[in-house]
């Protein structure tokens, strides 16, 4: 009898884990003739930069407004330059994945006042905008 609730235990278990595993979403990837827009925030020194209200409050709120046109949003946060002994150029670098850059540039220009003056809430640095068209994708074999 105890094997039989053994076995019965592991099919439960298994199950449960098969169907959370086939609800996870793959990572998004960036495709060919997409747009990245790059926010660029150089590092130095009086600079400050609170990652956490960036992560949480600023990118979430400019993502909501792109909608539909916003494929995905990534944050890096830097660590070091060149060499682990090297500074960061960058303190954070965020990026929008969009397909159509003239609709990104009409829900920024629509939201500009708000975006702004939510920048200051978490750091004083200017950042650099880049908008770049995603022209080659390269992944190696190795896994």
């Amino acid at each position: 009898m105890n094997t039989v609730k053994l076995l019965f235990l592991f099919a439960i278990v298994t199950a449960s884990l098969s169907c959370k595993t086939s609800r996870l979403k793959q990572s998004p990837l960036p495709e060919t003739g997409m747009f990245k827009v790059a926010i660029l925030y150089p590092g130095g020194e009086d600079k400050n930069f609170d990652m956490d209200y960036y992560e949480n409050k600023h990118m979430p709120m400019v993502a909501g407004f792109l909608g539909k046109n916003l494929k995905f949003y990534e944050i890096d946060k830097g660590i070091s330059g060149r060499t682990a002994n090297d500074k960061a150029p960058f303190v954070a670098i965020g990026y929008f994945f969009v397909t159509d850059v003239a609709e990104y540039n009409k829900a920024i220009a629509q939201n500009i006042d708000t975006i702004r003056s939510d920048i200051k809430k978490y750091t004083n640095i200017q950042p650099s905008i880049q908008i770049s068209e995603v022209r080659k994708l390269g992944f190696t074999d190795a896994r």
